[in-house]
């Protein structure tokens, strides 16, 4: 056991500083103050001098020591009195007034009275548990002090600073009124702004709309102009398609030693010839070279031709219609091909669609002796058609950039005034410009009543 160091406290003051202990538990700041002294004394004291439970801590620095083994050292110091004895011993060297002062029972007046505190709980003099009470006291009595005035500090700087927010509060408001105001008035010109812009944007949305109808009258015409200009070149390049292929007839005509006009007036002179023999026969007169009645001058009664027979009270769709214009003398029947078959059988394939009609076809001829022309439009076909045309019928397809309908109206510009002209056609166009040249058009369910009749 290490011995005391002079100085130490008499033997009948540690009786009594033994005998002494505290009613309530050490004051904080006056543990503090114990932990750093015994922090501080570690460094005079060996490993083995140290209890179990500290000896860990002998290498850390004083800081470090005091935060994380304050706890401990309380603990040590106080149920440790062999522990307690060397760390006071390390204290008495180290402030050697204030332990005598101490074991006088007379400490300074000028000394902190938590140091005082943790002196007297580590060296245990004669009263020390007064002087530890008495420092937590005036500890606690400095911090309400500090506390109170502190609070006095804190309220005045609120009462300063509810003042100046005040104030700021007021010049706030104050700038916000104004702001008001001007937004106010910034708003109201707004309004008028608007309302002016409005009326703006109905003027120019009804502007717009004018312009816009303008645009579509301008569209409107220029289409118009635009198909009419279409239409003229399409007519302008079927006239020169017909005038191409008059030239080419008549170069073929007169390699063939005859021309066109001499095959159209031999035609013509058939038809007036059979026309004679036919009236010949239909009045059975005896064969005369004069008579009485030749030298009276009347009218003498016209020739049938292919409009007279809507006179006789048919309706359109008779087929008995159709047999009176096919029994006219030199009648030709025209047929627009692919607008019968797509009107009566449209389902089956094209070939079988030709082969049918014409089938159909051939048997009319042969039963009604009228010359037979069937016109397919042959503008989008690959290749030329390979079919051997039946008896009695002429099979025609259309050059590529010709249409079927062109080729029916070449057709019948080429016949001869006066020949009885059938042009079979649902079209509405066809049949308007064949009537115009001259030629009866019917519709394409004649044709087809009258060959499911055959």
């Amino acid at each position: 056991m290490v011995e005391p160091a002079s100085g130490a406290e008499p033997a009948g003051a540690a009786g009594g500083g033994a005998a002494e202990s505290l009613d309530r538990p050490l004051p904080e700041g006056v543990r503090r103050r114990v932990v750093a002294l015994v922090s501080d004394a570690f460094g005079g004291l060996t490993v083995t001098e140290l209890p179990a439970q500290l000896r860990q801590y002998a290498r850390f620095t004083p800081t470090r020591r005091a935060k994380f083994a304050g706890n401990a050292m309380a603990s040590a110091l106080e149920s440790d009195p062999l522990f307690r004895q060397r760390v006071g011993e390390r204290f008495r060297d180290a402030q050697p007034e204030l332990a005598a002062a101490l074991d006088a029972g007379s400490p300074p007046a000028a000394a902190d009275p938590l140091d005082v505190a943790a002196a007297a709980f580590v060296l245990r003099p004669a009263g020390w548990s007064k002087l530890v009470t008495a420092a937590g006291e005036e500890a606690q009595r400095a911090d309400a002090e500090r506390a109170d005035e502190a609070t006095l500090r804190e309220l005045e700087r609120l009462r300063a600073e509810l003042a100046r927010t005040k104030a700021t509060a007021r010049a706030e408001q104050e700038r916000i009124r104004t702001e008001l105001d001007a937004a106010r008035k910034e708003a109201e010109s707004l309004q008028r702004k608007l309302r002016g812009a409005l009326s703006d944007v109905k003027r120019g949305e009804a502007a717009l709309r004018k312009a816009a109808a303008e645009a579509e009258a301008a569209r409107a015409e220029s289409a118009a102009q635009i198909a009419a200009a279409e239409s003229e070149t399409r007519r302008l390049r079927t006239r020169l398609g017909e005038a191409e292929a008059a030239v080419e007839a008549g170069r073929r005509a007169a390699r063939e030693g005859r021309s066109v006009e001499d095959m159209r007036l031999r035609l013509l002179l058939d038809t007036v010839l059979e026309s004679a023999q036919g009236l010949r026969r239909e009045l059975a007169l005896p064969p005369v070279s004069v008579r009485p009645a030749d030298t009276v001058d009347a009218v003498e009664p016209g020739r049938m031709s292919p409009k007279d027979i809507a006179a006789r009270a048919l309706s359109e769709t008779d087929p008995k219609l159709l047999d009176q214009l096919l029994a006219l003398p030199q009648a030709h029947l025209v047929v627009d091909g692919y607008n019968v078959t797509k009107t009566g059988y449209p389902t089956m394939p094209l070939e079988k669609q030709r082969l049918r009609l014409l089938g159909g076809l051939s048997a009319l001829a042969a039963q009604s002796g009228a010359e037979v022309t069937c016109v397919f439009d042959g503008a989008e076909l690959a290749a030329p058609v390979l079919l051997a045309p039946p008896r009695g019928v002429r099979v025609l397809f259309s050059k590529p950039g010709v249409t079927a309908d062109e080729l029916i109206r070449q057709l019948v510009r080429a016949e001869p005034p006066g020949r009885p002209l059938v042009v079979v056609s649902s079209d509405r166009e066809v049949a308007d410009g064949v009537a115009k040249a001259g030629a009866r058009p019917v519709a394409s369910t004649l044709l087809l009543k009258r060959l499911s009749r055959a």
